[in-house]
């Protein structure tokens, strides 16, 4: 079943979307480097935060059916955009912190269970990612 969100131009290069399920509300502006006001997530700031959230959200399916502790993990995503021609993302460069005390197995799993996130599979081009264990105290 699809998921619906509205999304509506309020003006000044900034832009609110709902999510129709839940009734959360988001605003996006236009990055000052794309003649906005830099004061909200650009666009393609969500794109970056969906990859990240993604990643963590499907890690922390597995490790809930596995019974492994992944409170705390954290994922750094730095987007870059292109200088010329069509304005896109270049590179999404993804960094995953994952606690400490964790087992061979237990790393291994998780890293498997973030590399098949949606976003990251449905992204064109090469999203790297790069997992650090016990980072997270």
């Amino acid at each position: 079943m699809p998921t619906t969100i509205t999304c509506r131009y309020e003006g000044a290069l900034r832009c609110g979307a709902t999510h129709a399920p839940s009734g959360s509300a988001l605003v996006t502006d236009a990055p000052v480097d794309n003649q906005g006001k830099g004061e909200a997530f650009s666009p393609t700031d969500l794109v970056a935060t969906a990859l990240a959230t993604c990643v963590l959200t499907v890690m922390g399916i597995v490790a809930e059916r596995h019974g492994i502790a992944l409170e705390g993990a954290q994922v750094r995503v730095e987007k870059s955009m292109t200088s010329g021609g069509v304005r896109r993302i270049a590179l999404l460069e993804a960094w995953i912190d994952l606690p400490a005390g964790l087992s061979s197995d237990q790393w291994q799993l998780l890293v498997r269970a973030g590399e098949t996130c949606p976003v990251k599979v449905s992204l064109e081009g090469n999203v790297p990612m790069r997992f650090h264990w016990g980072t997270v105290a």
